[in-house]
Protein backbone atom coordinates (compact mmCIF):
# COMPACT_ATOMS: atom_id res chain seq x y z
CA UNK A 1 0.00 0.00 0.00
CA UNK A 2 1.41 3.51 -1.19
CA UNK A 3 1.20 6.47 1.72
CA UNK A 4 1.26 10.25 0.46
CA UNK A 5 1.98 12.89 2.46
CA UNK A 6 -0.22 15.57 2.52
CA UNK A 7 1.56 19.01 3.22
CA UNK A 8 0.99 20.69 6.66
CA UNK A 9 -0.20 24.12 4.98
CA UNK A 10 -2.76 22.04 2.73
CA UNK A 11 -4.17 19.75 5.92
CA UNK A 12 -4.28 23.37 7.69
CA UNK A 13 -6.68 25.38 4.83
CA UNK A 14 -8.98 22.02 4.78
CA UNK A 15 -10.40 22.54 8.09
CA UNK A 16 -10.75 25.15 10.43
CA UNK A 17 -7.32 25.39 11.94
CA UNK A 18 -8.64 25.51 15.66
CA UNK A 19 -11.64 25.74 17.81
CA UNK A 20 -13.90 28.81 17.47
CA UNK A 21 -16.30 30.15 20.34
CA UNK A 22 -19.36 31.99 18.62
CA UNK A 23 -18.87 34.91 16.71
CA UNK A 24 -20.23 38.25 17.83
CA UNK A 25 -21.53 40.69 15.44
CA UNK A 26 -21.42 44.38 15.64
CA UNK A 27 -20.31 47.72 14.16
CA UNK A 28 -17.23 49.71 14.17
CA UNK A 29 -16.66 53.02 12.48
CA UNK A 30 -19.77 52.01 9.76
CA UNK A 31 -18.31 48.38 9.44
CA UNK A 32 -19.57 45.09 9.94
CA UNK A 33 -17.06 43.44 13.24
CA UNK A 34 -16.81 40.26 14.43
CA UNK A 35 -15.64 38.79 17.59
CA UNK A 36 -14.11 35.62 18.62
CA UNK A 37 -11.18 33.31 20.09
CA UNK A 38 -8.77 31.87 18.75
CA UNK A 39 -6.10 29.79 20.99
CA UNK A 40 -7.93 31.07 24.01
CA UNK A 41 -6.97 34.49 22.47
CA UNK A 42 -9.63 37.47 21.77
CA UNK A 43 -10.25 38.00 18.36
CA UNK A 44 -11.76 40.36 15.63
CA UNK A 45 -12.08 41.33 12.09
CA UNK A 46 -13.57 43.94 10.57
CA UNK A 47 -15.71 43.67 7.15
CA UNK A 48 -15.27 46.04 4.32
CA UNK A 49 -18.76 46.58 2.28
CA UNK A 50 -17.37 44.92 -0.59
CA UNK A 51 -14.16 42.98 -0.53
CA UNK A 52 -11.27 44.12 -2.84
CA UNK A 53 -10.14 41.06 -5.42
CA UNK A 54 -8.20 38.41 -3.62
CA UNK A 55 -9.53 39.86 0.22
CA UNK A 56 -6.83 41.14 1.15
CA UNK A 57 -6.80 42.55 4.94
CA UNK A 58 -4.01 44.60 7.24
CA UNK A 59 -3.07 43.10 10.24
CA UNK A 60 -3.07 45.41 13.61
CA UNK A 61 -1.08 43.32 15.86
CA UNK A 62 -1.24 46.36 18.88
CA UNK A 63 -3.82 48.55 19.69
CA UNK A 64 -6.65 48.17 17.90
CA UNK A 65 -8.62 51.71 17.43
CA UNK A 66 -5.90 53.84 17.96
CA UNK A 67 -5.58 56.54 15.25
CA UNK A 68 -7.47 54.39 13.10
CA UNK A 69 -7.60 57.04 10.05
CA UNK A 70 -5.42 54.26 7.67
CA UNK A 71 -7.65 51.50 8.80
CA UNK A 72 -10.79 53.20 8.50
CA UNK A 73 -9.35 54.11 4.22
CA UNK A 74 -8.46 50.72 3.63
CA UNK A 75 -11.68 49.24 4.54
CA UNK A 76 -13.07 51.28 2.38
CA UNK A 77 -10.87 50.19 -0.27
CA UNK A 78 -12.00 46.78 0.52
CA UNK A 79 -9.80 45.56 2.93
CA UNK A 80 -10.51 43.70 5.85
CA UNK A 81 -8.62 44.50 8.92
CA UNK A 82 -8.07 42.22 11.72
CA UNK A 83 -6.55 42.18 15.14
CA UNK A 84 -5.76 39.34 17.68
CA UNK A 85 -5.33 40.51 21.84
CA UNK A 86 -1.38 39.54 22.69
CA UNK A 87 -0.44 41.87 25.54
CA UNK A 88 2.06 41.47 27.38
CA UNK A 89 4.08 38.69 24.99
CA UNK A 90 5.94 41.72 22.89
CA UNK A 91 6.30 39.50 20.42
CA UNK A 92 7.83 36.88 21.76
CA UNK A 93 8.34 33.01 19.84
CA UNK A 94 5.31 31.96 22.29
CA UNK A 95 3.16 34.83 20.84
CA UNK A 96 4.61 34.54 17.27
CA UNK A 97 3.00 30.82 17.62
CA UNK A 98 -0.53 32.24 18.76
CA UNK A 99 0.08 34.79 15.41
CA UNK A 100 0.56 31.92 13.27
CA UNK A 101 -2.40 30.35 14.26
CA UNK A 102 -4.28 33.68 13.74
CA UNK A 103 -3.27 33.60 10.42
CA UNK A 104 -3.98 29.77 9.40
CA UNK A 105 -7.65 30.24 11.20
CA UNK A 106 -8.67 33.20 8.89
CA UNK A 107 -7.06 32.05 5.64
CA UNK A 108 -9.23 28.78 6.57
CA UNK A 109 -12.41 30.66 7.77
CA UNK A 110 -12.66 33.57 5.67
CA UNK A 111 -10.12 32.82 2.91
CA UNK A 112 -8.37 35.76 3.38
CA UNK A 113 -5.15 36.63 1.16
CA UNK A 114 -1.89 34.84 2.29
CA UNK A 115 0.01 37.54 2.38
CA UNK A 116 -1.43 40.42 5.33
CA UNK A 117 0.16 43.89 5.28
CA UNK A 118 1.75 44.01 8.76
CA UNK A 119 0.45 47.09 11.27
CA UNK A 120 2.71 47.76 14.51
CA UNK A 121 1.92 50.48 16.50
CA UNK A 122 4.64 51.02 19.18
CA UNK A 123 5.76 47.87 21.03
CA UNK A 124 3.46 45.99 18.23
CA UNK A 125 6.53 46.76 16.03
CA UNK A 126 8.31 43.75 17.68
CA UNK A 127 5.23 41.37 16.60
CA UNK A 128 5.24 42.57 13.10
CA UNK A 129 8.92 42.23 12.59
CA UNK A 130 9.32 38.96 14.42
CA UNK A 131 6.60 37.45 12.94
CA UNK A 132 7.61 38.74 9.39
CA UNK A 133 10.97 37.31 9.94
CA UNK A 134 9.42 34.20 10.82
CA UNK A 135 6.98 34.04 7.94
CA UNK A 136 8.80 36.22 5.25
CA UNK A 137 6.73 34.83 2.03
CA UNK A 138 2.94 35.19 4.05
CA UNK A 139 3.57 39.38 4.14
CA UNK A 140 2.95 42.01 1.99
CA UNK A 141 4.71 44.90 3.63
CA UNK A 142 4.92 46.15 6.98
CA UNK A 143 3.45 49.48 8.48
CA UNK A 144 4.86 50.45 11.37
CA UNK A 145 4.56 53.23 13.50
CA UNK A 146 7.22 54.34 15.81
CA UNK A 147 8.07 51.20 16.66
CA UNK A 148 9.60 49.34 19.09
CA UNK A 149 12.86 47.84 16.82
CA UNK A 150 15.10 46.25 19.91
CA UNK A 151 13.41 45.54 23.43
CA UNK A 152 16.49 46.45 24.90
CA UNK A 153 16.12 50.20 23.86
CA UNK A 154 11.97 49.64 25.13
CA UNK A 155 10.79 48.34 27.88
CA UNK A 156 14.35 48.04 28.60
CA UNK A 157 15.57 51.39 28.74
CA UNK A 158 19.35 50.35 28.13
CA UNK A 159 19.68 53.63 26.08
CA UNK A 160 18.24 56.91 25.68
CA UNK A 161 14.68 55.77 26.08
CA UNK A 162 12.97 56.45 29.20
CA UNK A 163 12.00 52.43 29.32
CA UNK A 164 9.81 51.25 31.56
CA UNK A 165 10.46 48.74 34.52
CA UNK A 166 7.29 46.83 35.05
CA UNK A 167 7.52 46.30 31.14
CA UNK A 168 10.62 44.86 31.40
CA UNK A 169 10.10 42.54 33.62
CA UNK A 170 7.04 41.00 31.93
CA UNK A 171 9.48 41.02 28.94
CA UNK A 172 11.80 38.75 30.11
CA UNK A 173 9.46 36.43 31.75
CA UNK A 174 7.21 36.19 27.99
CA UNK A 175 10.87 35.44 26.15
CA UNK A 176 12.13 33.15 29.40
CA UNK A 177 15.55 35.33 29.35
CA UNK A 178 17.73 36.77 32.03
CA UNK A 179 18.66 40.23 31.77
CA UNK A 180 21.84 39.31 31.04
CA UNK A 181 20.97 36.68 28.22
CA UNK A 182 18.31 39.54 27.33
CA UNK A 183 21.33 42.31 26.68
CA UNK A 184 23.13 39.52 24.35
CA UNK A 185 19.70 38.63 22.56
CA UNK A 186 19.98 38.72 18.92
CA UNK A 187 16.54 38.35 17.40
CA UNK A 188 15.75 41.80 17.70
CA UNK A 189 14.21 43.48 14.93
CA UNK A 190 17.45 45.60 14.17
CA UNK A 191 19.52 41.90 14.20
CA UNK A 192 17.21 40.28 12.02
CA UNK A 193 16.34 41.47 8.86
CA UNK A 194 17.90 39.33 6.30
CA UNK A 195 14.87 37.23 5.96
CA UNK A 196 12.61 40.52 5.31
CA UNK A 197 15.34 41.78 2.86
CA UNK A 198 15.94 38.86 0.96
CA UNK A 199 12.04 38.52 0.65
CA UNK A 200 12.06 42.22 -0.56
CA UNK A 201 9.43 43.26 2.08
CA UNK A 202 8.63 46.70 1.62
CA UNK A 203 8.83 48.56 4.92
CA UNK A 204 7.10 52.15 5.61
CA UNK A 205 8.08 53.28 9.25
CA UNK A 206 6.78 56.61 10.65
CA UNK A 207 8.22 58.21 13.59
CA UNK A 208 8.52 61.37 15.17
CA UNK A 209 12.14 62.85 15.30
CA UNK A 210 11.72 63.83 19.17
CA UNK A 211 10.82 60.55 20.11
CA UNK A 212 11.86 60.07 23.81
CA UNK A 213 9.82 56.78 24.56
CA UNK A 214 10.83 54.77 21.60
CA UNK A 215 13.78 56.88 20.13
CA UNK A 216 14.08 57.10 16.19
CA UNK A 217 18.83 56.36 16.32
CA UNK A 218 17.81 53.31 18.88
CA UNK A 219 14.77 51.57 16.57
CA UNK A 220 13.45 52.84 12.78
CA UNK A 221 16.71 54.95 12.47
CA UNK A 222 19.03 51.39 12.87
CA UNK A 223 16.43 49.83 10.83
CA UNK A 224 16.69 52.16 7.91
CA UNK A 225 20.19 51.65 7.38
CA UNK A 226 20.91 48.07 7.93
CA UNK A 227 17.98 47.36 5.91
CA UNK A 228 19.35 49.67 2.78
CA UNK A 229 22.74 47.79 3.81
CA UNK A 230 20.97 44.58 2.57
CA UNK A 231 19.31 45.87 -0.17
CA UNK A 232 15.66 45.90 1.01
CA UNK A 233 12.99 48.46 0.43
CA UNK A 234 12.50 51.35 2.88
CA UNK A 235 11.18 54.13 3.13
CA UNK A 236 11.17 56.28 6.32
CA UNK A 237 9.03 59.67 7.40
CA UNK A 238 10.06 61.36 10.00
CA UNK A 239 8.00 63.69 11.62
CA UNK A 240 10.13 67.21 12.50
CA UNK A 241 9.92 67.85 16.61
CA UNK A 242 7.13 65.37 17.11
CA UNK A 243 7.43 63.00 20.22
CA UNK A 244 6.21 59.49 20.71
CA UNK A 245 2.37 60.31 20.31
CA UNK A 246 0.59 61.03 18.24
CA UNK A 247 0.59 58.32 15.99
CA UNK A 248 -0.16 58.01 11.91
CA UNK A 249 -0.55 60.72 9.90
CA UNK A 250 -3.30 63.14 10.18
CA UNK A 251 -4.05 62.64 6.42
CA UNK A 252 -3.36 58.86 6.17
CA UNK A 253 -3.10 59.47 2.20
CA UNK A 254 0.57 58.03 2.31
CA UNK A 255 -0.10 55.15 4.04
CA UNK A 256 -3.10 54.20 2.15
CA UNK A 257 -0.98 54.61 -1.21
CA UNK A 258 2.30 52.72 0.10
CA UNK A 259 0.13 49.40 1.27
CA UNK A 260 -2.17 49.93 -2.18
CA UNK A 261 1.15 49.75 -4.31
CA UNK A 262 2.58 46.61 -2.35
CA UNK A 263 -0.46 44.57 -2.04
CA UNK A 264 -0.60 41.67 -4.18
CA UNK A 265 -3.96 41.01 -6.48
CA UNK A 266 -5.28 44.24 -6.32
CA UNK A 267 -6.42 46.14 -9.45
Amino acid sequence: MRFFAIPLLTLSLLAPALAQTETTRSQWQGFQRLDFTVAGRPCLLVLPTNSAPGKPWIWRTEFFGHEPQADIALLHHGFHVAYMDLQDRYGAPSALDLMDQFHTHLRATHQLHAKPVLEGFSRGGLFAFNWAARNPTQVACLYVDAPVCDFKSWPGGKGRGKGSPTDWSKCLKAYSLTEEQALNYRLNPVDNLKPLADARIPILSICGSADTVVPFDENSGIVERRYRELGGPIQVILKPGLEHHPHSLPDPQPIVDFVLQHTPNLP
